[in-house]
């Protein structure tokens, strides 16, 4: 696969790209259920595919900001429960993503994030909240986090359902996602430089101009997820989503 920037961005991509660092950021301070919408916005910007090796280095940053700032709060029985799992799933993700066309490649990613949408609807509206914790559970849904992270960075749902089943607090969800998602992130890294080459010197250099877009996000997110309307938020931001969904399927 060729290098991801070879040509000029389009302006158009350059506001994509800066809006993508910017929900990145928003996303690892706290405000859990929009990273779908930097996938969606990278998507959009390069294609399907490629997208996903640039948008890796970005997650890596946001997600030491995010260790930092929360790093008191991580439960590391939790982050060890699922990681193997995840782990596991990135091999297969790996597999299944390499020779896929471009064009199966952005069916396959709107449909993951439709599914992510509806099953996020689905939790939101649930009455009861009681998932399983037995293994079994830690276990698919680590697995399908695994796939969905290396795919199309949409593990996010999954990890968000994990984490709830687990009842963890908020700081100390967040802190343990933070660290969870950074070494999943840095163990993707390698198959994307050198399985499917999505990771090149120029695009690292893209990364580079983007990170103020990330530390913006993150700085606005801390702030708002102490402010924000939880319930609207999410309805808001569900619908976009699958309204960005629908987007990379006919682009």
């Amino acid at each position: 696969m060729l290098p991801l920037i070879t040509l000029e961005l389009t302006t158009t991509a350059w506001i994509l790209s800066f809006l993508a660092a910017f929900v990145i950021g928003l996303s690892k301070a706290g405000i859990k259920g929009i990273a779908v919408i930097n996938v969606t916005f990278m998507a959009l910007a390069f294609g399907a595919k490629e997208s996903t090796g640039l948008v890796v280095p970005l997650l890596v940053i946001a997600d030491i900001f995010a260790v930092i700032y929360y790093n008191r709060h991580t439960q590391w029985k939790y982050v060890f429960k699922v990681l193997p799992w995840m782990i596991i799933g990135i091999i297969i993700g790996v597999f299944i993503g390499k020779d896929l066309p471009e064009k199966i490649f952005k069916i396959g990613m709107a449909i993951i994030i439709m599914g992510t949408v509806f099953m996020m609807f689905w939790w939101d509206r649930k009455k009861s909240k009681n998932v399983p914790t037995h293994w079994l559970f830690a276990s698919s849904v680590g697995t399908l986090a695994g796939i969905t992270t290396m795919v199309g960075n949409l593990a996010g749902a999954f990890a968000n359902i994990y984490f709830l089943a687990m009842r963890l607090p908020k700081n100390q969800f967040i802190g343990t996602a933070a660290w969870l998602f950074l070494i999943v992130n840095i163990i993707k890294l390698p198959f994307h430089i050198f399985s499917w080459n999505t990771i090149s010197a120029d695009t690292l250099l893209f990364n580079l101009k983007l990170i103020p877009g990330i530390f913006l996000g993150f700085f606005v997110g801390i702030r708002l997820i102490k402010l924000i309307k939880e319930d609207f938020f999410r309805k808001m931001i569900l619908v976009l989503t699958a309204v960005g969904a629908i987007i990379i399927m006919f682009k």
